[in-house]
């Protein structure tokens, strides 16, 4: 004990004053990161007993921002999963903003916002050039930039983190093989094509039965913008029009819209019906025999993956090729919800 260092040895060991490095220690008040730094080598030179605290406490605190879709129930809940899970990080916070219009331009614009507040950004978004362009400007200030849930093309992400969509639209296609009532028609309703996501989900399920139902007779997809008034509308016109229909694939958002239409049109069970997340609506679905099985996404698993994506991003700066990171999706049925 007679050679346990001080907080004067270290403070004279950095070149600072005590009360500096009981700031470093106690993260009493703010320190300028290069002078923190200097306090922790000098703590690691001269072994310092409290090296491990000062390393956590000289870490720079990095903001990283998520920007996500319009605020739906699926989305909203995913915003507060996500700051969540950033609070068990000590050395983190982060900024969620939720994107209205959905217009490239729109999304573009909201990620160059994003780009001023935070070090690393994650983003849910069509796939267009001028989102491309704007990821890449993130990356040349020196900011990461993750596609979240649906991947992009551009060049200069970082990664992608999210759901196997090709494993969800061939999951989707089985239970639906599985389940329909019939030999006959199955639909596919997608948000937009301009979402890899739901781009990748509806071929691969196209893919399966294709392969193992040829029983079945794939129609054209419907597009409903993730937008439940024209889903409703859409699913109506489909069911009215096709009384040879069994089963549908809801590849994006918008289910509310098609289990109120199903609520209305048909007898439940009458249509194998799966779609994605487990909102509330889609629980009710769920149970009232509307919907046969949902995909959802693991929010705090998803969160954490990213979290950790965007660090290592920053501290080590992006990957020459852009990362992939995949995380696992749930299967909802009435008898484990």
């Amino acid at each position: 004990m007679a050679n346990r260092k001080t907080l004067a040895d270290l403070a004279a060991a950095a070149g600072v004053s005590v009360a500096t490095v009981d700031r470093v220690l106690n993260a009493r008040h703010r320190v300028r990161e290069p002078t923190a730094e200097r306090v922790l080598q000098a703590a690691q030179a001269i072994g310092f007993h409290a090296t491990a605290l000062l390393k956590r406490r000289a870490s720079p605190v990095r903001t990283f921002g998520f920007l996500l879709q319009k605020p739906d129930a699926f989305y909203r809940q995913l915003g507060a999963d996500i700051a969540a899970e950033a609070e068990r990080m000590t050395q983190a916070r982060v900024v969620i903003d939720y994107v209205t219009e959905l217009s490239p331009i729109a999304i573009a614009q909201a990620l160059a916002k994003m780009g001023e507040r935070a070090d690393a950004v994650a983003v849910v978004s069509v796939d267009h050039s001028r989102v491309s362009d704007a990821v890449a400007a993130l990356r040349a200030a020196g900011k990461p930039c993750f596609a979240l849930i649906s991947d992009l093309t551009a060049p200069a992400r970082a990664g992608y983190v999210g759901r196997d969509n090709r494993r969800e639209g061939r999951t989707a296609a089985w239970l639906i093989a599985k389940t329909a009532a019939r030999p006959g028609q199955v639909g596919v309703i997608v948000g937009s094509h301009r979402y890899l996501a739901q781009e990748t989900c509806e071929m691969s399920f196209r893919a399966f039965l294709r392969e193992h139902g040829p029983q079945f007779e794939l129609i054209e997809p419907l597009v409903n913008l993730d937008d439940s008034r024209l889903a409703y509308g859409a699913m109506s016109e489909l069911i009215a029009r096709r009384p040879d229909l069994v089963g549908l694939y809801v590849a994006g958002g918008g289910a509310d819209g098609v289990v109120a239409a199903a609520r209305d049109e048909t007898k439940p069970g009458a249509l194998a019906i799966v779609c994605h997340e487990l909102t509330p609506r889609n629980r009710e679905g769920l149970i009232d025999g509307v919907l046969t099985a949902v995909l959802g996404t693991p929010n705090f698993e998803l969160a954490r993956r990213a979290l950790e994506a965007m660090s290592r991003a920053v501290e080590q700066g992006p990957p020459e090729t852009p990362m992939q990171i995949l995380t696992p999706f749930d299967i909802f049925l009435a008898t484990n919800i």
